[in-house]
């Protein structure tokens, strides 16, 4: 014969305890403004996990056992949304560090029932946050097996997070580990919308810096253009210099040889004035010459004729004294 076998009925657990998350406006906005800050500061690793007013059931088949704290952080496990945290189905890891925000509602011996829990179950850091009485809040650390008061939070820094907690003027304040305070949401819209005022300030300030910028450049460019406008001016006005020094170099040397060649030609006037006043004195010379020569040559005409006229003189003075002779009756040529 066979035995019926039967499944034990699935266990249920519920994503709510039906508790209020907060009793006042206070409480919920320091739920917020720590779970808010927390994620935030873990935004960047993906394996650690921000949570407020979530269940944890720290044991599988029992949702009896149970808690939901205000806020939790557990390190090694993934970001992403979840019912509720079942420590048996993230690898077994209990939530290292919790917070609690207390409000005046909430019974003295709830803290310390909610400590032995998380000291039973694993937490290593345990916060206790009392918004309306700051002088009153509480810290525990692991020690083996048990939680241990931190003896003074103003100004303890979580091991874990590397958060630190301070007291300022009777306010409870919480730093990041880059000494930022822990703001709220509205603080934080306030920023950013300071930041994006700012942005929009600076973008238009660079705005302003760049078409200031592009000015500057501008006027640069056309003062290198009109630098460059003026060398080039400059280097025609040189270039025209020098072709002036060169055409006035030029019309000098073109001068110098004017002046060389109507000196030549001077000294050759002044040559062929000369030859022609040697040809001149030549000439006069030679015509002297022939003056003298045809004087002597008239002298010598005279002469002959003065010797001639003589001659025929004496010839007839011989002709005379031969007749004159002759008639003495002398023979002339005796004689």
């Amino acid at each position: 014969m066979s035995t019926l076998t039967t499944q034990p009925p699935a266990v249920v657990y519920p994503d709510s305890d039906g508790e209020l998350m907060a009793d006042n406006t206070l409480q919920f906005e320091w739920i917020v403004t720590l779970q808010g800050n927390l994620d935030l500061l873990f935004r960047d690793d993906p394996t650690v996990f921000v949570a407020g007013d979530h269940l944890i059931y720290p044991v599988k088949g029992r949702a009896d056992i149970r808690v939901a704290p205000d806020v939790y952080v557990a390190f090694g496990r993934p970001k992403g949304h979840r019912g509720s945290y079942k420590v048996f189905e993230e690898n077994n890891v209990f939530p290292q560090v919790i917070f609690e925000v207390w409000s005046p509602g909430n019974m003295a011996t709830l803290v310390n029932e909610k400590l032995r829990f998380y000291a039973q179950y694993g937490a290593e850091e345990y916060y206790v946050l009392y918004p309306e009485r700051p002088e009153f809040w509480q810290g525990w650390l692991r020690q083996g097996n048990s939680l241990v008061a931190i003896r003074e939070m103003n100004g303890f820094v979580s091991p874990r997070l590397g958060i630190r907690f301070e007291s300022i003027r009777g306010e409870i304040a919480v730093y990041h580990p880059n000494n930022n305070p822990f703001i709220s949401y509205i603080e934080r819209s306030v920023l950013a919308e300071q930041e994006h005022a700012r942005a929009e300030q600076q973008q238009a300030l660079a705005g302003y810096e760049r078409t200031r910028a592009d000015a500057e450049r501008a006027r640069a460019n056309a003062e290198q253009a009109r630098a460059e406008a003026e060398r080039e001016r400059a280097n025609a006005e040189q270039a025209t210099a020098e072709a002036e020094r060169e055409r006035a170099e030029a019309e000098w040397e073109r001068a110098n040889a004017e002046q060389a060649t109507a000196e030549a030609e001077r000294e050759r006037a002044n040559a062929e004035q000369a030859t022609a006043e040697a040809e001149r004195e030549r000439a006069n010379a030679e015509q002297a010459t022939a003056e003298v020569e045809r004087e002597r040559a008239n002298a010598e005409y005279a002469r002959a004729n003065v010797e001639q006229a003589r001659a025929e003189v004496e010839r007839e003075r011989a002709a005379r004294l031969a007749a004159r002779l002759r008639e003495l009756g002398v023979d002339p040529d005796a004689v």
